[in-house]
């Protein structure tokens, strides 16, 4: 009886040692080790001199970077290039700032799949607001040029982490 249960004890001692790595926490999704190749830094300095060209209303550099077919998808509604640049060109909703925490690059052959953790200061209807949303931007390579084919803002539960510049505390 004593032997079986030293080789239970031991064989349970070896499950348990075999099995020590399955705990070990796993990459997040899209989570590399390396650096970026080339085409990942190009399209991550593309998406920041985005959010530049929206804060600043560059419909023109917008207008060339937005695909014809492309899509976009806000908190009040979706639609395409033409109307998501006539909202930035009149003000109806002005990208103030858009503070990125973080950019995951996922590259799927020529097509580009970014998640940024953002918190964006707008304003709309007249009123500044801030928001944090974790925005999914697709870019297709065409012809060796980078063409944006979807922006889709969705909400976190996550609070605000930007200060206000006046008080320096966090907006909300």
């Amino acid at each position: 009886m004593k032997v079986m249960l030293n080789v239970s004890l031991l064989g349970l001692c070896l499950l348990l040692m075999g099995t020590e790595g399955t705990f070990a926490q796993a990459p997040k999704a899209g989570a590399t080790t390396n650096s970026p190749t080339n085409a990942e830094q190009e399209v991550t300095n593309l998406s920041k001199e985005k959010w530049q060209w929206m804060a600043d209303k560059n419909v023109d550099k917008l207008d060339a970077l937005f695909d014809e077919k492309s899509m976009f998808v806000h908190m009040g509604g979706s639609w395409g290039k033409g109307r998501e640049l006539e909202v930035i060109k009149s003000g109806m909703i002005h990208y103030k700032k858009a503070e990125v925490y973080s950019v995951t690059v996922n590259m799927i052959g020529n097509t580009a799949i970014l998640l940024n953790d953002i918190d964006l200061v707008a304003v709309v209807g007249g009123n500044e607001v801030v928001n944090p949303f974790m925005v999914t931007e697709v870019y297709v390579n065409q012809n060796g040029k980078w063409k944006m084919g979807s922006l889709s803002f969705s909400r976190l539960a996550r609070p605000v982490k930007v200060n206000n510049p006046t008080t320096n505390q966090p907006r909300n």
